[in-house]
Parts: C-alpha cells; structure tokens; sequence
C-alpha cells in the first residue's frame, strides 16, 4: 500500500515492482533477487503464478551474491515496508542508466501493471488479493451444501446468543474467516480507530462517482464496515454476521482461485481501501492545504536508510507500515529488530575508502499504532512448499523503541559497539567454562571437578592386591562357602585366593537381591599398592585442584552471569526508556503454512486485562495463556502478527465525554445517529426472535400442562411418580410393589393387632430405614444404590424431608399393591393421606424437579452404559453418542450436586479414547488412498471429530482432553509435509481449517439416541456387569 498512490509518479512502477518483489521473498524464501526478478518477468507481473514458477520442483535457486543481497540498498527500494517509499531529493543514485535485457523486460511489465492500474485503480496484487476473499465466500456458500450443515449453523434458541452483559460481541465464522474476525476486532479495539471508522461520513460529491473501480469499492465498504462497528458496539447478539462486509470484498474482484487468506495481506488491503476512502474525504475537505489522512496519521510511520555500496555512501527516508521481521533465529523481539535494522558491515559506514557494503536503518517518526508481521513462513526447496516455523520468539508486554531512534543513533552505536565487545568477552567465557564442565579428550567428556572427585575417592578406596578377575577364575571349596580366612588373605598371586564356585558368586551384592553389602568387599575400583605418604599427597593435591577448579567455575559463572546482566540493562538507563509502546493486539496463528485457524488477544486497556477473541466466542484470558499460544515452540501456534501503541498517546484508548455534562459516553451513546437507528433495527428484530421463542415455548407448557390434567387412572394411579411412566414401569412398580409388602409384613409382625394407618405408619418408617442404610454406605463402583430407589438418591443430596415423606407415600398407595385385602387396606390409607396434603405443604412443582432429576440421573446411567458396552465391543462410533450425551447430562447433573452424577473423568476418559480410536480409524482410511476409503475417513472427521473438538475445548482446566486434540490436530497436520496426490492433497486442504479451527462453540449434534427399556433390577445387574469388566476402576461420583 502506499501513501503516493494518488499522485501516480515515474518511481510508482518500480515500488509496486518492489512490493512483488516482497512478497514473493516472504511466500517462497528465497532471497535472490535476480530470480524473483526472473520468476515476476516470466509470469508477465502475474504474483499468483511466479509463486508457481518459484515453487516448481526443477526451480534452481543460485547462490546468493554480495552484490544482490544488497541491492535493497538502492533509493526506491521496499525491502522492509509495506507503503511504498519517497526519497528525499539528496539520495544519491546508485542504479545508473544502463540495464540489460532483465531489466528492461521488468520495466516493460511494470508499464503494462501501471496502465492497468490507471484504466482500472486495481492493481495486479490486489487481483490476486481478490482471489482469496472470493475463495472465502465460496467456502461458506459450499459449506450449506455439506452433509453436516451443523457445522456453522447457529443455535435454534436464540437466548443462546444473546450477548451477556456488555460482554464484547462476537464475529461469526462465514466460511474460513477467522483472519477477518481477528483482523477487524484487534482494529475495533483500538477506541480512536473505532471513532474514525464510525464518524465516517461520505463526501458530498459521492453522486459523482465512481470515477473508476477502486472507487466504487472503497465507499461501499466503508459503509458495511460502519455497521458491522456499529454493531460490535451496541448489539444485543452475542456474536454478528460479517458476511456483507466480507461480499463486498468479494464483489470487488472477480476470480475462481482458492486458498486461505493471510492476516498480513488482510491487513495490509484493508488499511489501504481504508486509506483510500479517507483520502477521497480528505481531498475534498482541504481549504488549500494539503490533505491530511487519519489512516496514514495513525498506522504510517518513516525510517532513515544510511548505507554504503561498494564504498558509495546512499541516505533516503522511507515511509512503512506493517514492519515484517523475519522470527527463524532469533529468540525475542529485540533481536528480530536489531537484525532488520542493521546489515552487513557497519564499520563500513563510517569509513571513507570501504569496498564493503552495509546499510542502518533508525525510524525517524513513529506511528501511533506500530504492526510488527512475523515472518513464519519459509520455503521448503526439498519438498517444494511453504513450511511454518515453529520456533519461540518472545515480545514484551512494554516494548522500549528509543534505541532505534535516529535522534539517539549516536548512543545506539556507542552501545552496540559495546554489546559487541560484551559479546565477543562473553564468546570466551563460555568457551573457557565449556572446558571446565566437558573435561576431556575422548567422545565422553563430564566435569573437571567430578573428575577430580572420582580420582580423589579412587586414591582412598581400600588397596586391594588381587586382580578383580582372578577371584572369579578358580572353583570354591565343595562347601560353596567361603573359609572366613580366605576373606582376610591378600597377595600379589591368584593362586592366594580360594576360588569359588557359580553358586558362591551369587554372593557378589546385587540390587533387590542381597540385603546387605559384604562388608570387605570394595564398591568401587581401588589402588593395588600405595604408601601412606603418597596418598597423603595425592589427596592433597586433588583437594587443592579440585577448590580452585571450583572457584574458576564459579567465577566464570558469576563473570557470565554479570556480562548477561549488564547487556539486558544496557538499555535501561532513563534516555533510553522515553518512547514505550504497549502491546495491544497478537494476532495467533494455528496449523501449517498451508492451512490453519487465526484468533486475536487484544488488551483491555480499561479493565487492564487480556481477552480472547475467537470468532463468536470472547473470553477473558490471561498473559499466561497468550505466552503459551503465541510465543510458539510449545504448539502448532504461534503470534503472526503483534500491533503496539504508543503509551504516551493516550487518545488511542481514551473514552468519548460529552462536551456538555462530561459524562462518559458509553454503548449507544457513542453512535452517530444513523448508525444508532440502524442497531436499534437489529436489535429489534432480535428481540422478535427471543419473543417467538418464549411464545412458542408457552405454547408447548400450555399443552403439556394440559395433557398433565387428563386423568390417568387408565394406566397409572394418580400421583405416581412420573419416572414409572416410561415403558419400564411395570417392572419398576414391581420391584417398588416388593419392597411395600416387605415393609408391611415386617410391620404386622411387629404390630399385629393395630390399624391399618398406624400398620402404614410402621410400614413407612422401617422402609425409610432401609433405604437411609443404603444412602449412607459406601459401596463399590458397581453397586450403585442410587439406582434402586429414588429415596437413596433424594437422601444422598439432601431432598427436602416434605419430598421424601410424600415420594414414599406414593409407593404405598400404589394401584399395585391391591393384590389383597391388607396391603390394600394400607394403599388407601396412603392414597387418603395423599389427598389431604394441602398446597401450601409440598411445593408441588419443587417435587416434579427432584423427580425430573432423578429420572435425568437413570437416563444419564444408560446413556453411560450403553456406551461402555459399545467401546467394549470395539464399536466406537456407536458408543461415542452415548457417551457424549452421558457426558453432557452428567456435567449438568453435578452442576447442581457432587452425588447427583457420575465420575466425570470416566466417561471424560472413554469418551476422549472413543475420539482417538476414531481418529487413528479415519487417518488409516486417509492413508489408503482409495477414494471411498478417504471419503468414509473424512466423513467420520467431519461428522464425528469435529463437532465434538469443541466439547473437550470448552474446559481448558482437562489437560487431558486438550492434549487429546493436539494429538489429532498434529497427526493430521503431520500429513501437508509428505507427497500425496492432488486430490488429496485437496480434501486435505479443505478438511484441515475445520479441524484447526479453535472455537469453543457447541456445534449442533444429532437428536440423543433412543434408549432401550430396563427394569430396575435389569439395569442394576448391566451396570454392576459392566463396571466391574472395566480396565480402569471409576469412582462411584460422590
């Protein structure tokens, strides 16, 4: 992008040549400029198809030559920026007059790129820019044609994306996006950005136009992108659609061409429409000054290039925007700028009469919002492709720019000069202490002072005068002991020493096998001969050799340690520290070169915390966490792009005030009227959504309330717990009906001649007893008891005492213990007891919830079960469903409780194994390369895995479940480095932004599996079965 665009001058071809240039270095690696000049001309300035000849297998990359490494010395020249450059009238022209054939094709082709540009204001890299944005748009046309439209599919309940509070709102992924949604939220944040963007107003004149495309582009976008703000501002939606925004990028352009977008290229464009779109209102505000561009002001800034050519010095200012820094070799941001502010000889910069060549470059004007572009990427000549480093690369949350100011270039130098002397001295000492702590001259090598140590414990080690193979070599007495004198006798001969049989060796000491060592037995090799005096003076000598070896390494350590200090603070003093820039967004990048998911951690300034925007989903983060996904080394993830602003300039961040009341303006308030009656609109329309939804959902109680007052004495006695209703509840009659009549003869006997009520009474009491016994044991994984009654479960969570009372006089005034007159004698006195509880004495509906729990909790015990069954019989697909419903019901269960589910890490556990057995079953598929074998294999990704990525994402606390995804994320991505066929390598390219995408929203799944029906006692003995047939022991969830 540059600044000059608008006044098109004879150096606008050779910049936009240069920006070509740029790019093809970043996107294929290779820095000779000859052949991307060669590959530019073959491709008739096509960018798209020089990164092809560039990346042909038979592409011959020659050596790099001084010469042409410093050709981007020359004025005119782009090698570091993202705008175009202006030279100031006093560079010195190194190019000359003559070119050669090369040369002069390029110019050929960069007057026809021009002439294009003029007729069309569009130029080639913008086209190819194009292709990728349609490329997008087609994605997410195509994905509604998918068998698994869940995928992208929002929540029928609109209460599901409502937005929370003044929660920031969300972008939604339209198909591949992600690099927008990141983009666009880092810029959003910015609060004097957002206000530039909002109080956006059209020129008057715009009836006028277009007076070409770019236009024609620019205004309609400006305005899509001031309601896709306006609603990031005050939507009542948890997240918005970008897709018009994103359409009118499309429409702009015209291509078939397909593949992801990249955040700096993103970026880059949409600061330039940006700027164009500004500068159309600027031109046509000026009172015969020179327009002033908010874009340029904000995002542009210009550096100084000093340099010498083969003794020639040059000097031209240069403007930039996005900085790109190359990351491979460098462990921290400093380094990154120290090596791509300087190259080649500096010393050459000061000498008169130097053949060498070097170049400086000091930033002269800082932007308020400086983007620094990690460069990531680099090319793979061996397998012909685009490659992604993975190595870490810190930054700092405070990132001091003073010394690559040019006002401080004096005292930089000073200090480099002294880092460089720090660092050669540094170079030496470590040297020296490598040789102290890798002693030796042989392939092992270990510390001097441990080699000390062993010579000084060797010298006095027990003398020993036998050969320690000659006591090995002779039979032992046919005893197989050893005579106690032979132990004590020493001699130079082996004919001294008794010998000893196999069995007598089993006395050497061995580990785990001998209790104690034999006390003259030496531990270690020992002297055969040495006198008093000579090792008096042998362990004089290594002691003493050993403390100054000691004390030489502690010094070089401490001389280290104090050199690595003093170079960390060289830049700490107070003249150094004056121009701080404040981390404000890192733009994340997940995946391989060729594929991979973008998300953004921007810092609220006001709330002094970092977020996380991740398409629709926003949540608070830490700068743990931000260390963790963008520092890079520890993941496929890593910062591609980090933005900082100026800290002093605090208008960047600052609220809007009302000039009036001085109130701070916040939500609505902030909005042009326009855009205020647009949101309103919106929000309109999604408060109709949330009212369909209520009225529909009272339409469904009303009829469930009134299929409830249909008298039910054709199948049920009324007031039975509703859980006996399923089609199990004959038999749960049954066994409730056998547990009654027990309580009730136990109660005769003891009470024979009494009444029916006092009979039930009795009746009640010794059945609540037995069930208050089994609440309070503490039974075994497979025994359960929760699932025999439902008192167990009311007790073990603390039911109110009026739920209890009225669920077992339910179970005695069940219909099914009329069988005779007694017990029938007692179901009436229960059913009369029932009536006569008023309303005011049992809440009603609280009684239906426990219930409802309860029956929640037996369903989530099959889906469990039945799962487990499945994965035992190696049919995971069929268990994972179970399982994930199990999971689900279960965490909403403990939500409410601790003994209301089940052991979460278990079915945590089988369910992540069901999802790496299918992954390992889908890669094999993939692997096959049959065509219906590879399209199953996706299947079971697309339908299966991916959906439920984002179950095991949501909790970041389950360590396992996130190395479970990594693990299959890295088995797939491991694929994009090997040779396979273009079909393939095509549904893999399609497939792989779906799977490495790192949103936690809940996709859509299919309706639970039906469950099959249990008695009670049937559904206690499958799940004792299969709890006890289980490898791995599970607690019993409470």
């Amino acid at each position: 992008m540059t600044v000059e665009q608008n006044v098109l001058q004879p150096g606008g071809a050779a910049k936009h040549q240069q920006t070509f240039l740029n790019q093809l270095r970043e996107i294929t690696g290779i820095n000779d400029i000859q052949v991307l000049q060669q590959a530019l001309k073959d491709s008739n300035g096509n960018l798209e198809l020089a990164v092809a000849f560039l990346t042909a297998k038979n592409a011959k990359v020659p050596q790099l030559e001084e010469a042409t490494y410093y050709q981007t010395a020359l004025p005119g020249n782009d090698r570091y920026i993202s705008v175009g450059s202006q030279a100031d009238t006093n560079v010195i022209d190194l190019t000359g007059d003559d070119k050669d054939d090369l040369q002069r094709a390029i110019a050929l082709s960069l007057e026809e790129s021009n002439r294009a540009f003029r007729e069309t204001g569009i130029t080639d890299e913008e086209q190819a820019i194009s292709r990728v944005l349609e490329a997008s748009i087609a994605e997410n046309k195509a994905s509604l044609k998918r068998t698994h439209p869940e995928v992208w599919s929002d929540s029928p309940n609109p209460y599901d994306r409502k937005r929370q509070d003044n929660c920031p709102v969300g972008l939604k992924n339209v198909g591949n996006t992600c690099w927008f949604s990141a983009v666009i939220q880092s810029l959003f944040n910015l609060l004097e950005f957002r206000r530039l963007v909002l109080n956006f107003n059209p020129p008057a004149n715009a009836q006028d136009l277009p007076r070409n495309q770019k236009e024609h582009r620019n205004l309609p976008f400006m305005r899509e992108l001031r309601y896709l703000f306006a609603l990031l501002v005050g939507s009542k939606r948890k997240y918005v659609d970008p897709s018009r925004a994103v359409e009118i990028l499309k429409d702009a352009f015209k291509s078939n061409d397909s593949q992801q977008q990249d955040v700096s290229e993103f970026t880059h464009k949409l600061l330039d429409w940006l700027e164009d779109a500004f500068q159309i209102k600027a031109e046509e505000e000026r009172d015969g000054e020179k327009p002033k561009n908010p874009m340029v002001e904000l995002f542009y800034g210009r550096f100084l290039a000093v340099g010498v050519l083969e003794g020639k010095k040059f000097e031209n200012t240069e403007m930039f925007g996005q900085y790109p820094l190359q990351v491979n070799g460098f462990k921290d941001l400093h380094e990154c700028l120290e090596a791509a502010m300087i190259e080649g000889e500096i010393e050459s910069l000061h000498s008169e009469n130097s053949a060498k060549s070097g170049q400086e470059h000091w930033f002269t004007e800082l932007p308020p919002v400086l983007t620094f572009e990690l460069s990531r990427f680099e090319f793979n000549q061996a397998l012909g492709r685009p490659e992604k480093i993975h190595n870490k690369l810190e930054f700092p949350p405070i990132l001091y720019l003073d010394r690559y100011m040019h006002k401080n270039r004096e005292i930089t130098r000073i200090k480099r000069d002294e880092i460089k002397r720090l660092k050669e001295y540094l170079t030496v000492l470590q040297q020296r202490l490598e040789r102290y702590l890798s002693y030796g001259s042989g392939p092992k090598r270990f510390p001097l002072v441990d080699v000390l140590q062993y010579a000084l414990e060797f010298a006095s080690s027990k003398p020993v005068c036998t050969s320690p193979v000659d006591d090995l070599g002779a039979s032992a007495p046919a005893s197989g002991t050893l005579p106690p004198h032979t132990i004590e006798q020493q001699g130079p001969s082996s004919s001294d020493v008794p010998s000893t049989s196999p069995v007598q060796r089993s006395v050497i000491h061995k580990p785990f096998t001998q209790s104690r060592i034999p006390p003259d037995l030496p531990m270690h090799p020992a002297p055969r001969h040495i006198t008093e005096e000579e090792l008096s003076v042998l362990e004089g000598c290594l002691h003493r050799w050993r403390t100054e070896v000691e004390n030489d390494t502690r010094d070089l350590q401490e001389s280290i340690s104090r050199i690595h200090r003093t170079i960390e603070l060289m830049y700490s003093d107070k003249t150094m520290v004056q121009v701080p820039y404040r981390l404000h967004a890192v733009l994340v990048h997940e995946g391989q070169a060729n594929a991979g998911h973008y998300w953004a951690y921007i810092y609220d300034h006001h709330q002094n915390r970092w977020m996380k925007y991740n398409d629709i989903s926003v949540t608070k983060s830490t700068w743990e966490e931000l260390e963790r996904d963008s520092f890079g080394g520890y993941r496929n993830a890593s910062a591609y792009c980090l933005m900082y602003i100026n800290d002093k300039e605090q208008y960047l961040i600052q609220e809007e005030f009302n000039k009036e009341t001085g109130q701070m303006l916040v939500g609505m308030d902030t909005l042009p009227s326009d855009l205020r009656d647009y949101v309103k609109e919106d929000n309109k329309r999604f408060e109709k959504e949330l009212e369909e939804w209520d009225a529909e959902l009272a339409q469904k109680a009303q009829q469930e309330k009134l299929l409830s007052q249909i008298p039910r004495t054709q199948t049920v006695q009324a007031g039975e717990p509703e859980y006996l209703e399923q089609p199990s509840r004959t038999d749960i009659s049954k066994h409730l009906k056998e547990d009654s009549v027990q309580a009730i003869n136990k109660a005769l006997a003891e009470q024979e001649d009494r009444g029916p009520e006092a009979i039930m009474d009795t009746a009640i009491k010794l059945e609540y007893t037995r069930l208050l016994k089994l609440a309070q044991e503490d039974p075994p994984p497979e025994c359960d008891y929760r699932l025999r009654h439902a008192i167990v479960y009311f007790i073990q969570n603390q039911a109110p005492k009026k739920i209890i009372e009225r669920t077992l006089l339910e179970q005695f005034g069940d219909h099914n213990l009329s069988f005779d007159e007694r017990c029938r004698n007692i179901m009436k006195v229960a059913q009369a007891k029932l009536e006569m509880i008023k309303p005011d004495e049992v809440n009603m509906e609280e009684y239906e919830r426990w219930h409802q729990d309860y029956r929640h909790f037996r369903e989530t015990t099959m889906f469990l079960m039945v799962g487990l069954e499945f994965f035992q019989k190696k049919s995971y697909m069929e268990a994972l469903l179970y399982l994930i419903y199990a999971y689900q019901n279960n965490k909403e269960l403990l939500s409410k409780g601790p003994y209301r589910g089940h052991d979460e890490e278990l079915i945590s556990h089988y369910r992540r194994e069901c999802l790496l057995k299918l992954n390992e079953h889908a890669a094999a598929l993939f692997e096959s390369g049959d065509d219906q074998e590879v399209n199953n294999g996706l299947i079971i990704m697309n339908e299966l895995i991916v959906p439920c990525l984002p179950l095991l994402l949501v909790d970041e606390m389950e360590e396992k479940d996130i190395v479970a995804v990594e693990d299959m994320r890295n088995r797939w991505c491991s694929y994009l480095g090997q040779e396979m066929e273009p079909n393939l390598q095509e549904k893999l390219t399609d497939f792989l932004p779906k799977l490495l995408d790192c949103s936690t929203e809940i996709k859509g799944f299919n309706d639970p599996p039906k469950l099959p029906s249990y008695s009670t006692h049937e559904l206690c003995e499958r799940y004792a079965r299969i709890m006890l047939s289980l490898s791995r022991t599970p607690a019993d969830g409470r």
